[in-house]
């Protein structure tokens, strides 16, 4: 495989963003150029990356002395691809762009009542268009916007674009991103889990997500105070990372079961992190958007048992883990008593010391997903593609 020059453009690099394009390069056989901007005003970079990275591009093509400095560009959904097409200059304007969509914006849950901003969406059909390759993280994610897409054009009032939305699946692939393995052995926190259920200890639930709206801390809420109800004991991890403006429910979590809580907020170092993972008996999500579910796969790889709803991009992640036969055991319906209704059912398998192992499971989604297994599939796609090109 022949080294490629790439170009990478990332408009809101953080969180999961920069986790996916940092695993990638650091292993990757191509050469990297890439340019950032900070992940904050996620409206504004939609708006103004394309202006903001032209001017960088061009300049690094001067100082290069090549008309086309890189083989690729890949970018991600954040950009509006057309724009930065028709600013660029016509050499650089010819670089064939891969675009990486970690969500959409077509089904992306509103805080508000209000009616949704359909410019937001409209950027992510465009780049889709302008772009020559689309990667998406997983087929929930592609199926969604296309579905989306299909059901939104019939509000628009006249000359309907149905040829360019038909268009995108034939250029679309799915490449999931990778996780790096947990930095130490599971194994003694897998004796630990055993341990503590054969003993009746209070069973250990992680949640570990943005503290946002699209989280959905209201639905972690109603789950603790059921299992106060049911006069269920348990412990409580409630991490994640933590912004300026945090939804009122983590206050009334912590007034309510301070008591139960054995971790809060954002973990300062990755190991930390892990461990607070690997602590637990139980991973749980409440999440309405969730286009791939890094958190839960890596709950996953620390020998977490999931529980998840059974929608979003949740049933699909669940098969990189756990045979098809046992994928229903993990998942809760989407109602006011489903997660509730879930534990109660784990708590009793595990009363019963019916307890499953998931040591086959932490060692089957690192198999499919592990950094550096990703990376590798990720790097010969690209050339793949880029090659494809020019034969």
């Amino acid at each position: 495989m022949k080294p490629l020059s790439v170009l990478a453009l990332q408009p809101y690099f953080g969180g999961s963003h920069a986790q996916f394009h940092n695993g990638w390069i650091e292993s990757s056989e191509h050469d990297w150029t890439t340019l950032t901007l900070p992940a904050r005003h996620w409206k504004w970079r939609m708006r103004h990356a394309a202006i903001h990275f032209k001017n960088e591009i061009h300049k690094l093509a001067d100082a290069s002395n090549k008309e086309r400095p890189w083989d690729v560009i890949v970018a991600t959904d954040m950009m509006n691809i057309a724009e930065l097409k028709g600013l660029l200059q016509a050499g650089l304007r010819e670089i064939p762009i891969v675009l990486y969509f970690h969500e959409n914006q077509f089904i992306y849950p509103n805080r508000w009542s209000q009616e949704r901003d359909r410019h937001f969406p409209f950027t992510n059909f465009v780049s889709a268009i302008a772009a020559d390759k689309l990667w998406f993280n997983s087929q929930f994610n592609l199926d969604s916007l296309i579905e989306a897409l299909n059901e939104s054009v019939k509000s628009w009032p006249d000359f309907q674009p149905a040829a360019e939305i038909e268009s995108l699946a034939a250029k679309s692939k799915i490449q999931p991103p990778g996780i790096e393995p947990p930095p130490f052995s599971i194994e003694p926190y897998q004796a630990d889990r055993a341990e503590r259920a054969k003993s009746k200890e209070p069973i250990h639930l992680v949640w570990a997500a943005r503290w946002e709206h699209d989280k959905n801390p209201q639905a972690l809420l109603d789950a603790l105070r059921g299992l106060r109800d049911s006069q269920i004991p348990f412990k409580v991890s409630v991490i994640g990372q933590v912004f300026r403006s945090v939804p009122e429910e983590f206050e009334k979590i912590q007034n309510e079961f301070g008591a139960e809580i054995v971790r809060w907020g954002f973990q300062e170092t990755r190991e930390q992190y892990w461990e607070s993972l690997a602590e637990a008996d139980l991973f749980i999500s409440t999440a309405t958007h969730e286009f791939f579910g890094l958190s839960a796969a890596e709950a996953i790889a620390a020998g977490c048992f999931p529980v998840l709803p059974n929608r979003l991009a949740y049933p699909e992640l669940l098969k990189y883990a756990f045979e098809e036969n046992a994928i229903a055991n993990h998942l809760y319906q989407d109602d006011n008593e489903g997660l509730v209704d879930a534990l109660r059912k784990v708590e009793h398998m595990r009363g019963n010391s019916a307890w499953p192992t998931t040591r086959d499971s932490a060692k089957m989604i690192l198999s499919n997903l592990e950094m550096q297994s990703r990376v590798k599939s990720l790097d010969l796609a690209l050339n793949e593609f880029v090659y494809s090109r020019s034969n």
